[in-house]
């Protein structure tokens, strides 16, 4: 059986930062209602919303995040690529976040109308939040 899901497009536009990897968290970063922050070996790389990362670091703005309704079990397959693969094959980029509860995607506002026409053909339910 096909995996249907509950998605929910948030409202404000997302940009995903790139920072050197010694750089200290930010307090622009931390200060926000929602960010996702990574480090590796390579880079910081920071999730926020694009009002409140700096015009003079790197990033990729004008992104759109769409929520999965969670939680769900951490040992569940296929939900992220329920999602993914119909975008993939309409060309639509993403760049996913997880958390304990719930995934996330991102995709560049300018594909948002195709990536919920897409998503409403595979058998998910979309909706804009609040």
């Amino acid at each position: 059986m096909a995996v249907r899901l509950t998605l929910t497009i948030e409202r404000e536009l997302f940009a995903i930062c790139r920072l050197a990897p010694a750089t200290p968290p930010p307090a622009w970063a931390l200060a926000a209602p929602y960010f996702s922050m990574t480090r590796t070996r390579d880079e910081l790389s920071i999730v926020v919303a694009q009002s409140l990362a700096p015009a003079d670091i790197v990033a990729s703005r004008g992104w759109r995040m769409i929520r999965f309704a969670g939680p769900m079990p951490l040992d569940q397959t296929g939900i992220l690529a329920s999602v993914t693969s119909p975008l993939a094959q309409a060309r639509v980029s993403v760049f996913a976040v997880a958390t304990y509860d719930t995934d996330y995607v991102l995709i560049p506002s300018d594909q948002l109308q195709t990536a919920v026409t897409v998503l409403e053909a595979a058998g998910h339910a979309v909706s804009v939040g609040l």
